[in-house]
């Protein structure tokens, strides 16, 4: 099984675990309450029939018929027309973004058909309308970022060198550098708790809730999870009403944007640790498999020659039968990393070309493109691997390139 696999089925089986251990924990926090409530419905519907001598028959029928009725939009307390032009609009909106609330749905078969054909087309656009707002998020905070690191860059060298060598030595500091994953995860979790702590507050004066709720209900809605137990903006009237609702719609379109981005940038983060947890079980099985005998042999096979009078200085010659490859020890160490002259193992041990070729199934072909394209352009380095960000789909992709765009572009 190769790396892709083995991280996709690790990643299926702690998905499969966290909803065990969800399922267990809701359970125990809410079971307990529902059979409460359960209780209390039961004697209060005894209550009623006997005190108003109702056929209890006739009042379930009318209980049915409010549930009905409750579904098409009517309520007890006085609530805004759900399908009034605003109200529609309100729903188009939960529509489009996912969130669903549910507190408004299609009653006719016409609009039920309408809107599979219209959340099809709305969703896809949404979707990506997000993925451009993360590029752009995503562009605005690493030139926020390097425009600090050439600060502190400056900082650093002040009084050192002149400013010409200094400018000279911030071009090669710059050289490849990205913002770290975890300060971008970091400053899109503030940016959210800032955006929902500010709409709890507005949330918990004009709707009446309390602050927890409040904070509940802007993780459901900015998530699309969209329970619907909690919507803003449904009673008839509000003071300011015009101002409230404009203000419901912008923390709500802010909101879903960044948890959205920040969704994505904590994928990469799972994916880092999926990786390497996967490389440390393939290291350890590996190692269990080889017999003793075989490690040995390995260990000497792989030792560094001593450097000799006909190789310069920096310069080890590595040695596996009738393959000698010399490889420069500051220079070539990124082309090492890369895997075009050698291999190197997690543990820092060298492996030879052969051996690189068989566990990486490399083709004879790909291996000299590789060393060509080396010999003409120089070593490589790799700073994806250091700052987190490499590979992805879609949203990830997306990011991945405007972070390397944004990298080396002044």
């Amino acid at each position: 099984m190769n790396e892709d696999n083995a991280r996709f089925c690790l990643l299926a089986g702690l998905i499969l675990l966290y909803l065990l251990c969800g399922a267990a924990i809701f359970s125990a926090l809410e079971h307990p309450f529902e059979l409460r409530a359960r209780r209390l419905w039961k004697q209060q519907l005894d209550n009623f029939t006997q005190r108003y001598r109702i056929n209890l028959g006739a009042l379930h029928t009318l209980l049915r018929q409010y549930e009905e009725a409750n579904g098409a939009g009517i309520r007890v307390d006085t609530l805004r027309p759900r399908w009034d032009f605003s109200g529609a609009f309100y729903f188009v909106g939960t529509v489009i973004s996912t969130i669903g609330f549910g507190m408004t749905t299609p009653a006719t078969i016409a609009g039920k058909i309408f809107l599979i054909f219209y959340g099809l087309i709305g969703c896809a656009a949404t979707i990506l309308f997000f993925n451009l707002f993360l590029e752009r998020i995503i562009t605005m905070l690493a030139y926020i970022m390097r425009w600090f690191h050439e600060r502190r860059l400056r900082c650093a060298g002040v009084g050192v060198v002149s400013s010409r060598e200094e400018s000279s030595g911030e071009e090669d500091s710059l050289e490849g550098w990205k913002p770290s994953v975890y300060y971008v995860m970091l400053i899109l979790g503030v940016a959210s708790v800032v955006i929902a702590c500010s709409a709890s507050t507005l949330y918990s004066s004009m709707e009446n809730w309390s602050y927890v709720d409040s904070l509940y209900f802007c993780f459901v809605a900015f998530s699309t999870i969209g329970f619907g137990d909690l919507v803003s903006s449904q009673r008839q009237q509000y003071e300011s009403q015009e101002a409230y609702r404009l203000w419901n719609c912008l923390f709500i379109l802010m909101g879903v944007c960044c948890i959205y981005s920040l969704f994505n940038v904590i994928s990469i983060v799972i994916k880092q640790t999926l990786t390497w947890i996967v490389g440390k079980l393939n290291k350890n099985h590996n190692q269990r498999r080889l017999p003793a005998h075989l490690k040995q042999k390995r260990l000497k096979r792989n030792a560094v020659q001593p450097v000799s009078s006909h190789y310069p200085a920096g310069r080890h010659r590595y040695t596996d039968g009738s393959v000698e490859t010399v490889c420069d020890s500051e220079t070539d160490a990124g082309a090492v990393a890369d895997g075009v002259y050698v291999g190197r193992r997690l543990s820092g041990e060298m492996i030879s070309v052969n051996e690189f070729m068989v566990s990486n199934k490399v083709s004879l072909a790909l291996l000299q493109k590789q060393l060509s394209e080396t010999a003409h352009q120089g070593p490589r380095q790799s700073y994806s691997h250091q700052n987190g960000f490499s590979g992805g789909v879609g949203a990830l992709a997306i990011m991945n390139n405007r972070l390397q765009e944004t990298s080396v572009d002044r």
